[in-house]
């Protein structure tokens, strides 16, 4: 006899992509599927979800995609309450509800970073909508959740990465910095920094001094080691900011000008392309290394590798867990909530503690206190 219905659930992914975003719509759909509940899929994140883009999701379809990367569903960075449309930014806060209401979605599973986590919580407040949402993000930087899925498999890939770029620095002796992607929180370069054995771990949360790291680098050459590996995330800050070159216009529209950022380039014939493309940190950085200690120094930008391919072992498990422990909770009748991950366990979270809040790395993290004991430079005195 087959099982009663027990109601509709969508699921979309939005932001960028990373890897066990599969792994999740997975863990979601077949929970759902066993408690006898319908899943559709909303296409392309938000903006599917204002312009009622769902599809049905049975088994067939789940079936397999475990390993693969991305997401099949497809993702997009639209914010319901502001986007563009026909060339203007437009509030479709009420189509999304309508979209939600008119298929009878008795909740909307969304999976994401900070702005996923904002959106669906504003979903909530403006339409009334039952979300639950769960963490998503290579940074890490999800407030209320010990790690979020994705990042373990980004810290495998920039891990890998620093060990290959080895090779090249021993074998030139050269200086290699290695861009690493985080946005404002450091976990992503600290962590396969340290596992990678970079000999300069720079983070946003720790201001960096160019003269702190070219004594480390110096001491390393007196000491006969005639390479030296950077690890460097994106959004670092030199302890002098007034140092940096002014500018009035922003990097990114919306977003203030990252502080240590020097414009390179402008494009006047491309639409939809900011005026003017900045330099990244690391190639600045690269350079005034070289300059103060007259060593080779090359430039390496790990950028959307780290968040493409197959998600490892320890993101799949905790993909599976959190899709089951998200139906575990519909069952209960939770909504507005995301699903964290606490300790050993998977624990719902009220929206209203996560959305807005971003979770940096503290200055006493036991990862820091490891660094600094094993030698490696975090660029401040």
């Amino acid at each position: 006899m087959p099982a009663r219905r027990k109601g509709t659930i969508g699921i979309l992914t939005a932001g960028g992509d990373c890897p066990g975003l599969n792994a999740v719509i997975r863990g979601v759909a077949k929970a759902a599927m066993h408690h006898g509940m319908r899943v559709v899929g909303v296409q392309d994140g938000f903006r599917g979800l204002v312009e009622n883009r769902l599809v049905p999701i049975d088994d067939n379809m789940v079936s397999g995609i475990l390993t693969q990367g991305g997401t099949f569903l497809g993702s997009s960075r639209d914010k319901p309450h502001k986007m563009r449309v026909d060339g203007e930014i437009r509030d479709m806060t009420e189509f999304a509800v309508r979209t939600y209401k008119r298929n009878k979605l008795d909740c909307l599973v969304c999976l994401g970073g900070n702005g996923t986590q904002k959106n669906a919580y504003r979903l909530h407040q403006k339409g009334g909508i039952n979300v639950l949402t769960l963490p998503k993000t290579i940074d890490n930087d999800i407030a209320e959740t010990d790690i979020t899925f994705g990042f373990d498999s980004a810290m495998s890939i920039a891990t890998e990465a620093i060990d290959r770029l080895h090779t090249t620095a021993t074998s030139h002796h050269r200086i290699i910095v290695c861009e690493v992607m985080g946005h404002d929180a450091g976990w992503l370069c600290l962590g396969a920094g340290i596992a990678g054995g970079a000999d300069v771990i720079l983070i946003p949360e720790i201001p960096y001094s160019v003269e702190a790291i070219v004594r480390s680098i110096t001491a390393r050459r007196q000491a006969g080691k005639r390479f030296s590996i950077i690890a460097v995330a994106e959004g670092i800050t030199p302890h002098d900011v007034g140092a940096s070159p002014p500018t009035s216009t922003p990097a990114r529209k919306g977003k203030p000008r990252r502080k240590d950022a020097a414009p390179a380039r402008v494009h006047d014939d491309i639409p939809g392309v900011e005026t003017l493309i900045y330099e990244p940190v690391a190639s600045r950085l690269a350079r005034e290394i070289q300059r103060a200690t007259s060593i080779e120094a090359r430039v390496t930008s790990l950028g959307h590798v780290q968040r493409g391919g197959t998600p490892t072992a320890f993101d799949r498990l905790l993909c599976t867990r959190l899709g089951t422990k998200a139906v575990d909770l519909l069952e209960q009748g939770r909504f507005n909530v995301m699903v964290a991950i606490r300790g050993t366990e998977c624990v719902p979270v009220p929206l209203s503690k996560v959305a807005g809040v971003k979770r940096t790395v503290p200055l006493d993290h036991p990862w820091i206190r490891t660094a600094r004991l094993v030698g490696t430079c975090l660029g401040d005195a």
